[in-house]
Formats: structure tokens, C-alpha cells, sequence
């Protein structure tokens, strides 16, 4: 059998970027006695009321094929979820159910982009857009946003990167991985330069359960104007801890729909039937589950950013939303991949190196605090403070 040669592949193989795991591919390799604080999941256990739902359907024979947008009753739930609580008006018909918000993502830029069309993305940006990008025969554009100024969004940052190419201004809102939650004045910013350039913006949402202290999530899509030319996407991932289940939802106007839903039905067909009534009992199940999670997300939040800022060379602002701690390592006189590297090696604490999303990272790591318990949250603080302060 002749040896595989890259002339075999497509050319958005060959001349797209590798799909990079970061420190997570590392940490796998090394085994070991390992905390992971690398990876973004949440610790908790799927609730108990969302599993038995999925476990009841797949009794009851929910086991066949199903409606290739997802299952009516649950665009009709996140449909209501997105107007109460999103501001969102959109309808069970502008919801397509997806494999996680990874396929919603790769479904919206495939949908849109052509070759050459150029995406903006805001800096420090989710570093797994750009491949999709890119094998959709995209180009990403970063648009650094100012560390000193909390990575505000700024007309004079963002508008200098439109050019005649740019299609798309993807945003991640709350921020992975800064930790920010965008202000309505600051969002209107992004809309202001899309409807002025004729932009579409896809926005991540899928932490707008996970804020603190009073912030408040806002959906772009719901401001003036931009009903048109927002794709929303969200999933169950974080917020009720349904990482494996690979379920999540992109909404949009119905003009827009087309392009995303001959995409999917082409991938997959549609979502498996039997989870999406876990995910329609997640939707409309207590508040007050969700409710406790966020809790203990903040509980850790509060003991991670507490001790972070007791080590030496290093000073961590609390994050607003998601489950990431976003420390300035610059005082330790370490770049930010060789720290991570050695946390890993030589205290047996994963971490994600800043430099990871972006030259505007370097200084930082992103420490997943959602990923640990409290204790073995300790237990990590302690290794990274006694490694530290031994420099």
C-alpha cells in the first residue's frame, strides 16, 4: 500500500493551520500526578434530571431519525430561553440544533465565508476559530485590544482592520479568555461598525449563564439593527456541565438560516435524537440547579484569584463571567508558554500559556478554575505558590 503524502489532501488540509490543543496535548503526553487546570470543563457531574431525560427517550424509542433542525420542542424552549433571558426574538424556526457550538461555529463560517473574505477577531481571541476559518478559505484578522485598558473594545482598535474583504466580526462574549463581560455601550461599539460596513457578526455566548458580581451578559444580537446580521451561538457545555454531550444551538434570521442548515444536514444529518431531550429537560428544568452551580463557580473563582494574587511576580484580576483566571505573569520574569511548561514539569500543575491566544497573552496564563474542586483547587494553589516562590 503506497505511504500517504500530503499531495493527497485538499489543499484547506494542507494549507490551513494544525489544530492546536495546547497545553492539553502536552499534559497528555506526560502523564503523571497532574492537576488540569488547562482545559475548559466544568468539574460538576451532568444534573441527575438532565440524564434521566435522555435515558427515558432512549427507553421509549427515541432512537430513529428526527427533524433535521432539532427537535421542535427544543428550538421552542431555547427559543423562549433567548427572548427572556437574551432579549433575543427569534423563533423555534431560527434556532438549528448542533453538535456542540464547535459545529455551530464551523457551520456559520463555512455558511458565509468565501475565499479571501476576511474575519476580525478580537485579541485575546479563541485560538479554535481560526482553523475554521481558514478551511472555510477564510482569512483571520486580530484586532489587539489594550491589556491596561481591561481589553475594552474601542472604535479606534477594531475599525483600522475593516477592509473591502472583511465579511465577519466574530466575538466571544463573556470572554474566553480575559474573563470580560462586554458592556452594552461597548457592544454597541461592534454593532455601530457593522451596520456601517455592511458586517455580519457571529457571537459565542456560551457563558451568558456564568457572570459575577452584578455584571450583566447582553446579546448583541438583540441591540438595534442587528437582528439581520447576528448569528448567536451557544451550547450546554459549561453552563450545565454537558461538555461530552456535544450539544449546543445557533440561532439567526430566517434569511440566514439556509446557509448554516445546508451545511449541518450535509455533515451529520442531524443531532442525535435521544440527547436533545436531555437538553430540552436542561432548558426547562430548576433555575435553581444552575443557580448553585454558578455559585461554586464564584466560590473558586474567589479562592484562585485570593491566592494567585499571594504569589510572588504575579497579579490576577477577578474575572466578571466565565471559568478562567486570567493572571499577569509578567513579574515572574518567565514568558508565558516556558511557565506553563515548567508549572506542569515541575510543580504538576496544567496551565495554559497566554501566548496560546495571542501575542496580546504573552504576559498571562489562563487557569481554568471551574475544572477542580475546591480542595484540589488548594491543592494546585499550593504547588504553584511553594514553585514560585522557590524561583
Amino acid at each position: 500500500m503506497p505511504e500517504a503524502t500530503t499531495s493527497r489532501f485538499a489543499r484547506r488540509i494542507t494549507q490551513t493551520s494544525p489544530k492546536n490543543f495546547g497545553m492539553f496535548a502536552r499534559a497528555m503526553k506526560a502523564g503523571g500526578d497532574l492537576i488540569h487546570l488547562e482545559l475548559g470543563r466544568p468539574v460538576e457531574d451532568t444534573p441527575e434530571h438532565i440524564k434521566e431525560a435522555a435515558i427515558a427517550a432512549l427507553r421509549t424509542g427515541h432512537v430513529h431519525y428526527s427533524d433535521l433542525q432539532g427537535l421542535p420542542e427544543l428550538r421552542a424552549a431555547l427559543s423562549e430561553r433567548m427572548r427572556n433571558e437574551n432579549g433575543l426574538d427569534l423563533s423555534p424556526d431560527e434556532i438549528l440544533v448542533t453538535n456542540g457550538l464547535t459545529q455551530a461555529s464551523y457551520a456559520a463560517f463555512t455558511a458565509f465565508l468565501d475565499p479571501g473574505d476576511e474575519t476580525i477577531l478580537l485579541s485575546p481571541h479563541y485560538p479554535q476559530h481560526i482553523g475554521k476559518i481558514e478551511m472555510a478559505g477564510g482569512i483571520p484578522v486580530f484586532a489587539p485590544l489594550d491589556a491596561a485598558d481591561s481589553y475594552s473594545i474601542k472604535r479606534g482598535l477594531i475599525e483600522p482592520k475593516i477592509t473591502a474583504k472583511t465579511k465577519l466580526i466574530a466575538l466571544v462574549n463573556p470572554c474566553n479568555p480575559t474573563g470580560r463581560v462586554y458592556t452594552r455601550s461597548e457592544l454597541q461599539i461592534l454593532a455601530d461598525l457593522a451596520i456601517e460596513h455592511d458586517l455580519l457578526v457571529l457571537s459565542d455566548e456560551v457563558y451568558d449563564r456564568i457572570v459575577y458580581d452584578g455584571a450583566t451578559h447582553v446579546s448583541i444580537g438583540a441591540l438595534p439593527g442587528m437582528r439581520e446580521r447576528t448569528i448567536t451561538m451557544s451550547a450546554f457545555t459549561k453552563a450545565y456541565a454537558m461538555d461530552g454531550w456535544r450539544l449546543g444551538w445557533l440561532a439567526c434570521d430566517a434569511s440566514l438560516m439556509p446557509g448554516p442548515m445546508k451545511v449541518t444536514t450535509s455533515e451529520v444529518t442531524h443531532v442525535n435524537t435521544f440527547i436533545q431531550h436531555g437538553g430540552l429537560a436542561a432548558v426547562t428544568g430548576p433555575p435553581g440547579i444552575l443557580a448553585g452551580m454558578v455559585d461554586e463557580d464564584r466560590a473558586r473563582r474567589d479562592l484562585v484569584v485570593a491566592r494567585l494574587n499571594q504569589m510572588p511576580g504575579v497579579i490576577c484580576p477577578s474575572p466578571e463571567g466565565t471559568i478562567y483566571a486570567w493572571p499577569d505573569i509578567s513579574g515572574t520574569g518567565l514568558g508565558s508558554q516556558m511557565l506553563a511548561e515548567r508549572l506542569m514539569e515541575e510543580a504538576g500543575v496544567v496551565v495554559e500559556a497566554g501566548s496560546f491566544y495571542g501575542p496580546e497573552g504573552e504576559a498571562r496564563l489562563r487557569i481554568c478554575f471551574g475544572a477542580q474542586t475546591l480542595e484540589m483547587l488548594e491543592v494546585a494553589m499550593e504547588r504553584m505558590s511553594r514553585f514560585l516562590n522557590s524561583l
